[in-house]
């Protein structure tokens, strides 16, 4: 529990991620409590996708890590758009390097990537 007696939130980090390191000192920084685990070997459940889907209206795009090499590599660019959520969703599960970190749960909501007024929003 934070000293404002929030629950502690669920961070997904990648441990060589500088926007990962980021997000972490502004959880220090804001002394919230939180509960860090490693995306690459314990990615999101299905569920938790599902969960974080919901908060950004369905668009499956925002959960991606678009710039990475394992997505180019994949060219999921292309074939994206004739994915189902379904489907999307258990590739995503099953290889955390796909996700666009951080990936951040709370009771209150949920985000990923780090943009410092977007975490101050749900979190302050």
């Amino acid at each position: 529990m934070t000293k404002s007696g929030k629950p502690a939130v669920r961070i997904y980090e990648y441990a060589n991620c500088s926007t990962c390191k980021t997000a972490l000192k502004f959880l220090e920084r804001h002394q919230i409590a939180h509960v860090k685990l490693p995306i690459v070997d314990e990615p999101p459940s299905k569920s938790e996708l599902k969960k974080m889907l919901s908060f950004y209206q369905g668009d499956l795009k925002k959960l991606f890590n678009t710039s990475g090499q394992v997505y180019r590599e994949m060219g999921l660019g292309a074939k994206l758009s004739t994915l189902t959520q379904d489907e999307a969703l258990e590739l995503l599960a099953k290889n955390g390097k796909l996700i666009k970190r951080p990936f951040l749960l709370s009771s209150e909501g949920g985000l990923v990537g780090f943009r410092e007024a977007e975490w101050q929003k749900l979190l302050g």
